[in-house]
């Protein structure tokens, strides 16, 4: 039987994670579409057979305990193992993030999703990556994110931000954290920042279209046995922590 390389997208039903399910798929993977809303994920999930993708939709809310563990059920029971982990899934928080005016709540919910829906996936999974011959874990992050940049005057890091930038500095840093107890397991674990790329989450506002965003994503996923791990990367190589 042929063994075919098996990943698993969260939030891959539109942006830069349907481009990321696309683009790993165009190389002959079986790609997990992991989404909330049911019927754009079974669109996304047709239309990437439709272009011969061997796709398959997986219920997913990354906030959810129950919703996670049956998609990690789900995956098990379809292929057995899990080679290849995106956590695309992430939210702003809304809206304003200024940090004197911005609700408790909005930091909560960018955390939510951002960082501890990562661990709460990442952790689930895990089970079932250590089942590959050559697991990896990428986190899509930001240089917003990167606390050098944003302590560099002059340095282009968006507008003031109390909910999102620190929530992906806090996926950096867990990102690390993982590196370090994975370390020698063959888990590659790294973050990736996609650039401002025009997504919903931004008002399409973004310099870059979704397919660009994912190509950094694409590259870490599939990095070669001893590649790098626990480091930030952007399609220009290293990001700053």
């Amino acid at each position: 039987m042929e063994h075919k390389t098996v990943a698993l997208v969260t939030g891959a039903n539109k942006g830069i994670g349907y481009e990321i399910a696309a683009g790993l798929g165009a190389l002959g993977w079986s790609i997990g579409v992991g989404a909330r809303d049911d019927e754009r994920r079974e669109a996304a999930v047709q239309k990437l057979r439709a272009a011969g993708i061997d796709a398959f939709g997986v219920p997913l809310d990354v906030t959810d305990d129950a919703s996670v563990a049956a998609a990690a059920r789900l995956i098990e029971q379809r292929t057995g193992r899990l080679d290849v982990l995106v956590n695309n899934a992430g939210v702003t928080g809304g809206h304003p993030q200024e940090p004197t005016t911005a609700a408790v709540s909005a930091v909560r919910t960018a955390v939510e999703t951002n960082v501890i829906g990562v661990i709460r996936v990442t952790d689930t999974l895990l089970p079932l990556l250590r089942r590959s011959a050559s697991p990896r874990i990428v986190n899509m992050s930001s240089t917003v994110g990167s606390l050098a940049r944003q302590t560099t005057p002059g340095a282009e890091t968006g507008p003031i931000s109390i909910a999102y930038a620190p929530s992906k500095t806090f996926l950096n840093a867990v990102t690390v954290q993982y590196a370090k107890q994975l370390q020698g397991t063959g888990i590659l674990i790294n973050a990736a920042c996609p650039g401002y790329c025009a997504t919903d989450l931004n008002g399409f506002r973004g310099v870059r279209t979704p397919e660009q965003g994912a190509a950094i994503a694409i590259r870490l996923a599939s990095l070669p046995d001893g590649g790098p791990t626990g480091g930030f990367f952007d399609e220009d190589g290293v990001v700053p922590w």
